[in-house]
């Protein structure tokens, strides 16, 4: 097979784009330098090109529409910061023109709660001409207490306190007396007839209505708020015994410790942190007219500790007052701590009067000045406290006050310092109030002053009580013009009555 020609090399050039080519083989391929070679190398390139540029060109495009995209988000925020600037411009100029063109009428001052009214007991149809003072302190005859007919401070249609159970069973037997039953007719400013009316007795007996009826109307005697004069002469009384602590190294040294024990002081006249003048009185512990001053300035501290308790623990917990209120109860009733027979209770008496003057009858608008004063609105640093804190204090010392007046003091030899009829007239103080000057303030001391302690209030007072309580949860809030959360929590109130205790009042 010399001769023959050497056998033709197999051509491995397949159709154009097939996998099975490699690099080797186009290049030792005999076609390499072949037109139809350059051609298919050629599309290829263009090919190939063509996929380059497409892609180069899909993602340019997404690149600016990304581009794009970015640039409207950042031109939609810059509008929308745009127009919340322009929303709230334009909020705080309605605002500020509102307030330029709003004008507030103050109104004229309030008078001042009517003073006590001094009742002369009527003596077989006759009134005498000159009525007897009041006294606190029962006179002492042979050693036999004899009781002065008094009545409670008188306000604007106030009802007196009916006669509690207990009190009605220290009636003497020289002046048995049966408390008249309620009338069906309701038409009394509580909701009862004729029981409401009856004039409490310091010994627990009511007057006849028809027999005050007979008699001629009473006179009245004015005389200025000695509550605030009371608190004054506290003040006077805690700088004068700052002055002798520091003359005196001692009593300095023990002021901050004491409690019961007497260190030697100046005396000073107790007349000025009671209510009425007394007289001495059998066996009392301390019948001198005069007692040291560091005595009285312990009383003081008491108190002044006991309200503070009362705004900062009672206001955001009511129910943590009662135990203060047995505290102070207790205490002031001790016969060691009373002079001439009677409680010096009237020095927390005068610091209730300034920091939360509605319980003595005292009403105002929270939206003027002095209207806020006559509240006992606080004031820290000359500023008005906030809304929310001045409710706190208000619900602190409306239970407070609560908690002490409401103390049944019938298995104890002890004297109720703090008796129930100054609840119920505190409770009618606010309830008579004139629909239009009714304030929010009201209505938080008064809700304070029933929740946790309605029970208590209708063990002293029967049906009375819960036609009080209806008067000042249904009646009462429905006088309001217009409604805030404070007057509704009234009525919220007599209806978790309701849930809780199945009393119905409305």
């Amino acid at each position: 097979m010399a001769g023959s020609s050497p056998p033709r090399r197999q051509s491995y050039y397949l159709a154009a784009g097939s996998p099975q080519r490699n690099v080797l083989e186009e290049i030792l391929g005999d076609d390499r330098n072949s037109e139809a070679r350059h051609r298919y190398l050629l599309e290829t390139a263009k090919r190939e090109h063509d996929r380059v540029r497409e892609e180069a060109e899909r993602v340019y495009r997404e690149q600016l529409q990304r581009e794009e995209r970015q640039r409207l988000l950042d031109a939609r925020r810059k509008e929308e910061e745009r127009i919340k600037l322009e929303e709230a411009l334009a909020a705080d100029r309605a605002r500020l023109n509102e307030l330029k063109a709003k004008k507030i009428a103050i109104p004229a001052p309030l008078p001042d709660p009517e003073p006590p009214v001094i009742v002369a007991p009527a003596v077989n149809g006759k009134v005498p001409a000159v009525p007897p003072p009041i006294n606190n302190a029962p006179a002492q005859t042979n050693g036999t207490t004899s009781q002065k007919p008094t009545t409670i401070p008188a306000v604007p249609k106030l009802p007196s306190a009916p006669v509690p159970a207990q009190t009605q069973s220290q009636t003497p037997a020289t002046a048995p007396h049966k408390a008249p039953e309620p009338s069906k007719t309701v038409n009394s400013v509580l909701g009862i007839n004729g029981l409401l009316n009856n004039t409490p007795q310091p010994n627990g007996a009511a007057s006849n209505p028809e027999t005050s009826r007979s008699a001629a109307q009473p006179p009245t005697q004015t005389r200025p708020d000695k509550y605030v004069e009371i608190h004054k002469n506290l003040k006077m009384l805690r700088k004068s015994m700052a002055d002798q602590a520091k003359s005196n190294p001692a009593l300095k040294g023990r002021m901050g410790d004491m409690r019961r024990e007497i260190l030697q002081s100046e005396l000073m006249d107790p007349s000025r942190f009671v209510l009425e003048p007394r007289n001495p009185a059998e066996g009392a512990a301390h019948n001198d007219a005069t007692l040291p001053s560091i005595f009285l300035y312990l009383i003081n501290i008491f108190a002044k500790a006991a309200i503070a308790q009362f705004i900062n623990e009672a206001g955001a917990r009511p129910e943590t007052a009662d135990p203060v209120g047995v505290c102070v109860a207790a205490t002031l009733s001790e016969p060691d701590f009373l002079w001439r027979g009677s409680s010096l209770i009237d020095i927390m008496l005068a610091k209730f009067r300034i920091v939360c003057p509605v319980l003595f009858g005292y009403r105002g608008s929270e939206k003027t000045e002095q209207g806020r004063q006559r509240l006992g609105w606080w004031k820290d640093g000359g500023q008005w406290v906030p809304e929310q804190q001045h409710m706190d204090r208000m619900t602190g010392l409306g239970a407070g006050f609560a908690s002490i007046s409401l103390r049944n003091f019938a298995m104890s030899k002890k004297t109720n310092p703090f008796p129930p009829r100054v609840y119920w007239t505190a409770m009618a103080r606010i309830v008579n109030t004139p629909h239009a000057e009714i304030s929010d303030t009201q209505c938080v001391v008064l809700k304070a002053m029933v929740e946790n302690y309605e029970q208590k209030f209708i063990e002293f007072y029967g049906t009375a009580a819960i036609a009080a309580l209806r008067t000042a949860l249904v009646d009462f809030p429905s006088r309001v013009p217009q409604k805030s959360a404070a007057v509704n929590s009234l009525e919220v109130l007599a209806q978790m009555l309701k849930r809780n205790t199945g009393l119905v009042l409305g």
